[in-house]
């Protein structure tokens, strides 16, 4: 069983990296959504000398066909009912996706945080009406449920990042949205022509589309991960354990690892114990056969980084006792 945690402002000390590894931490992510894998370079080595002998995973998660809104000036309150212009004038949005609205298209920012409406169109700018409230931060992503667009697999700063790889000790590389073989396959070729192509492949599943194509792609990645977060934006909240248990279970029957992530204990963000569903949750995925974890607000930008990764391994390790499948 490997336990990831994510690299943040929270847990760059070298005082609580060791005390997380000595927890039981099996690596960290570093969340490329953020920003080149060059500006993580200090907390990087920091993270590798303080793992020292004992040793450390250091997954990057690509940017990969993402889409997220621009940097702001500052947050941005947005209540119900007011108006949010993206594009001109507005809020910057991937011009893809700019294009493509519609009246009437249900946009999702911030993982279901923030919900709006799109109103009209004009060249280059969108007006959507807020119809669930919340405060955008800078960097959040977008989800258009129901509108497939034809995004490119990497972005340049995903093959920058991957050249740089090898030299900065990375060992496994996170695609995110993942959508068919053919996305794998981009992946796979970009990282050989980088000479990284001896790095472990993550594929994450994070849309519908990525859900209906992953017996077709499976056998290419070395562990699946079960990304809830933005699968959330296309799935009603209350279908979200079903697909987790039928992906999982695609996983356990082609032989391939897979890893579930998102709000596994996300209300220790804030407070410094865990609540009894939370414990069920990481219980129930660990029995159903998931062989990572992976915590992310949690240990980036969390309260209590240390203490989440404590109760992380050890709601995992009873379900490890109890679990009818062969650990992967």
């Amino acid at each position: 069983m490997r336990y990831y945690a994510t690299l943040g402002p929270a847990c760059a000390d070298p005082v609580i990296i060791d005390q997380m590894l000595k927890a039981g931490l099996s690596g960290f992510r570093v969340n490329l959504s953020h920003g080149p894998l060059e500006e993580f370079a200090p907390w990087i080595d920091m993270v590798r000398r303080v793992a020292g002998e004992r040793g450390c995973e250091i997954l990057i998660d690509l940017q990969g066909p993402d889409l997220r809104i621009g940097e702001l000036e500052a947050p941005l309150s947005l209540p119900e009912g007011s108006v949010l212009t993206l594009g001109i004038g507005g809020v910057y949005c991937p011009s893809l996706l700019l294009d493509a609205l519609a009246p009437g298209q249900k946009l999702i920012f911030d993982d279901g945080q923030i919900i709006a409406q799109v109103a009209s169109v004009s060249p280059g700018s969108a007006f959507c009406v807020v119809q669930q409230g919340g405060v955008l931060q800078s960097g959040k992503g977008i989800a258009a449920p129901g509108l497939r667009l034809d995004l490119p697999t990497l972005t340049l700063e995903d093959h920058s990042s991957l050249a740089l790889a090898r030299m900065m000790g990375i060992t496994g590389v996170i695609l995110p949205f993942v959508r068919n073989r053919e996305d794998l396959d981009n992946l796979r070729d970009a990282m050989y022509s980088c000479g990284v192509g001896n790095l472990r492949v993550f594929a994450k599943v994070e849309s519908l589309e990525g859900v209906e194509h992953l017996a077709e792609f499976v056998d290419l990645a070395d562990e699946i991960i079960i990304a809830r977060g933005d699968l959330a934006s296309e799935i009603p909240l209350w279908l979200i354990p079903r697909f987790q248990k039928q992906m999982g279970e695609v996983c356990l029957s082609n032989g391939v690892p897979y890893t579930v992530v998102t709000q596994l204990l996300e209300s220790m963000i804030t407070q410094p114990l865990p609540t009894r569903a939370e414990m069920s949750d990481i219980y129930n995925a660990v029995l159903d056969g998931a062989s990572s974890l992976m915590l992310t607000g949690e240990t980036a930008t969390g309260l209590y980084p240390t203490q989440a990764v404590e109760y992380l391994i050890r709601a995992a390790q009873p379900a490890l006792e109890d679990r009818p499948h062969p650990h992967l």
